[in-house]
């Protein structure tokens, strides 16, 4: 199993989910976040004041799928999330050792 990690613009999360729904992902986590990359924020202006904005909102996701469907799972994540633009994000996969589902007990895959 892996967990896949995904940072993204706020503005595409709605498509980041429907592409997840299309593979039959069945959960995830989702968690408001800042940050920056390579782009260190960004300058607006208020009121005639510049001010540098340092930490830029995004979004967290988290998914943990079975092997097989990982790399499907990330590509759909990529295409949903791409705009072509900096500051677009990035996803990255962790191995899982085990997954328990609380309610029942069930363990490994069958808990996904």
């Amino acid at each position: 199993m892996k967990l896949i990690i995904a940072i993204i613009k706020p503005y595409r999360l709605d498509e980041v989910k429907t592409a997840l729904q299309e593979l039959g992902v069945h959960g995830l986590t989702v968690t408001e976040a800042s940050g920056y990359g390579r782009q260190r924020g960004h300058t607006e202006v208020y009121r005639g004041a510049e001010y540098q904005v340092d930490l830029v909102p995004k979004v967290r996701i988290e998914v943990v799928v079975d092997d097989a469907d990982a790399d499907a799972v990330t590509d759909a994540i990529v295409q949903a999330a791409r705009t072509g633009k900096i500051g677009d994000g990035k996803v990255w996969m962790l191995p899982v050792e085990t997954v328990v589902r609380v309610r029942t007990g069930e363990r490994g895959p069958d808990a996904l």
